[in-house]
């Protein structure tokens, strides 16, 4: 219903698990990293917990699309069972064929679940069961889990158990009586809510993923979420969407706030005050208690205690003031003086004219035609004024359009020069292209040269639209998550390798694996973007300027 309205592909926050939309914050990516060596390395159990919704089973699906060609995986999502039901799942999901005699035997189930084990292992092939909703096996069924790590050769363990659950799941496992079991967890992970700033990443991180190209939720719309949900990643998707809902009923591109608090009071059930409503009955009570506490200080004759101070004011005689001259105003005192070559210099260069002044000398070369003439040329590309979409004759020449609303810092990051849609005083639009940013300055291209402003007088008439063109790697451009498998892939992860100096003789892999999501991670920390992993349009846009061509266009003179 709202996609339209937002400008998204899909609905942003479903609650159905899905890897695409696997938000890695540091503790989730850990958890995955330690879920993939227990795939791939032999012995005993591993065990990850979490609150409800904090993500286990999106982690699950996300391991599922990771998991190495040798591994097969049978996965149980209801263990609520009997003991011969749970071997009889676990041969099912293996595609083992068992015979009706057998099934309500345990002896004969795991008579045939071995030899499948052993010719799996001599095949090189790990098998893996994965148990989620874990907390809900039976204490036998535990027991007969921990007996089918008995299935080993000399060297290795045949089947890699991984249990995934809430945290009952642990008190389950800290019975006297399933103590053998518990001994057997080489490893252990627990999941936390989301922090502040992860829960800021994490609504940006799906908002990217469905297409959004701006921030739809304003800052203390996400403190908000954030105040509200907890940090439980499935809440915040909850309120997330009823916000959005919400927005787009009201005919608001901007989520604030209060349109947060009234969905959560939907969700929940129950109104919620804003944050600041408590501090503000504090200070209203202090506030009232000064005002009495003066009020009766003034009707009370407590004049006395100060009638000695005020008789003694009254008979001591004020100390003679000594009488000053009259100040004289600097340009009086000083002496006239010859003035300075430089400053003589300075005062016959003519000031630069003020950006008004140059929108109403050529706003005939303010029109849209004009600015993505100019645009194209810088990237060598002929610009043809036919009627044809400006980005639709972009992405025949390779190139790709960025529409966004930003900052001239973020302009800073991208390096690229844009379009930038001014306003002047007397509400007119102008389409100016910035060629250039160092330090305060700006330049503009306007009547085919370049003028120079200040980056603060542009700051006054721009509110932040423009648009970009960038030369990405296969269009069109889509996001590059964990799991995925590509060309592009393989491009992102040789870029990222090339960046940071990494030398590996060995074929570089198309799979976006846990090694490359640490990598897009380092990249995002150290060019100030959102930390989530995940090589959104903003990541590609950035990566393709920080390995840009010679010759490309640049913003900044540093970075040619």
């Amino acid at each position: 219903m709202y996609l339209a309205f937002f400008g998204l592909n899909e609905k942003p926050f479903s609650i159905t698990p899905d890897p695409r939309y696997l938000y890695l914050s540091e503790r989730h990516a850990e958890a995955m990293a330690h879920l993939l060596y227990g795939i791939n390395e032999a012995g005993g159990f591993v065990q990850l917990t979490g609150e409800v919704g904090t993500g286990k089973t999106t982690i699950v699906r996300s391991l599922l699309a990771q998991a190495p060609k040798n591994a097969e995986i049978a996965l149980i999502l209801n263990p609520r069972m009997t003991a011969p039901e749970f071997l009889l799942t676990i041969c099912e999901e293996l595609g083992i064929g068992v015979p009706d005699s057998a099934t309500q035997s345990l002896k004969d189930l795991v008579d045939i679940l071995n030899p499948y084990l052993l010719r799996a292992h001599a095949a090189g092939r790990r098998v893996v069961l994965v148990v989620d909703e874990a907390q809900n096996l039976a204490p036998e069924v535990l027991e007969q889990v921990r007996l089918l790590t008995n299935l080993e050769t000399n060297t290795q363990k045949l089947l890699q158990i991984i249990l995934i659950g809430q945290p009952e799941l642990r008190e389950l496992l800290a019975r006297n009586e399933l103590r053998q079991l518990a001994q057997r967890i080489t490893g252990r992970y627990h999941l936390n809510p989301l922090s502040a700033e992860e829960t800021t990443a994490y609504v940006r991180h799906r908002l990217r993923v469905a297409g959004a190209t701006a921030d739809i939720f304003n800052r203390l719309a996400l403190a908000e979420i954030y105040r509200l949900s907890g940090g439980v990643p499935r809440v915040i998707n909850v309120i997330c969407d009823r916000a959005l809902l919400g927005g787009y009923s009201l005919d608001r591109h901007r989520i604030t706030g209060p349109l947060v608090r009234s969905a959560a009071a939907e969700v929940f059930g129950k109104r919620f005050s804003p944050p600041w409503l408590p501090w503000a009955a504090t200070a209203a009570l202090a506030v009232a208690l000064v005002s009495g506490s003066v009020a009766l200080w003034r009707v009370r004759p407590w004049t006395w205690v100060h009638a000695p101070t005020a008789t003694l004011a009254r008979t001591t005689p004020a100390a003679p003031r000594t009488p000053q001259a009259p100040a004289r105003h600097a340009s009086e005192s000083a002496a006239p003086s010859a003035q300075s070559p430089a400053a003589a210099a300075t005062a016959s260069t003519p000031a630069p004219e003020p950006l008004p002044a140059l929108l109403t000398r050529y706003s005939s070369d303010t029109t849209t035609d004009a600015a993505f003439a100019t645009l194209f040329g810088l990237w060598g590309v002929h610009y043809t004024v036919d009627g044809t979409d400006p980005c639709t004759q972009a992405i025949q020449h390779g190139l790709a359009c960025l529409t966004e609303r930003g900052s001239l810092g973020q302009l800073r990051l991208y390096n690229r020069p844009a379009i930038l849609m001014l306003t002047d005083s007397a509400g007119a639009s102008h389409e100016v292209v910035l060629t250039r940013l160092d330090g305060e300055q700006a330049s503009i291209d306007l009547g085919h040269s370049t003028h120079q402003v200040d980056d603060g007088e542009l700051a006054n008439y721009w509110m932040g639209d423009y648009v970009m063109l960038w030369r990405p790697e296969a269009a069109p451009v889509h996001t590059l998550s964990p799991g995925m498998r590509d060309a592009r892939v393989l491009w992102l992860r040789r870029s990222l390798e090339k960046l940071a100096g990494v030398s590996d003789p060995t074929p570089p892999s198309d799979l976006y694996d846990a090694a490359l999501t640490k990598l897009v991670r380092q990249f995002q920390k150290s060019h100030r973007l959102t930390v989530d992993g995940i090589a959104g349009v903003r990541t590609q846009v950035t990566l393709a300027g920080a390995l840009a061509t010679p010759g490309s266009p640049l913003l900044s003179a540093a970075h040619e």
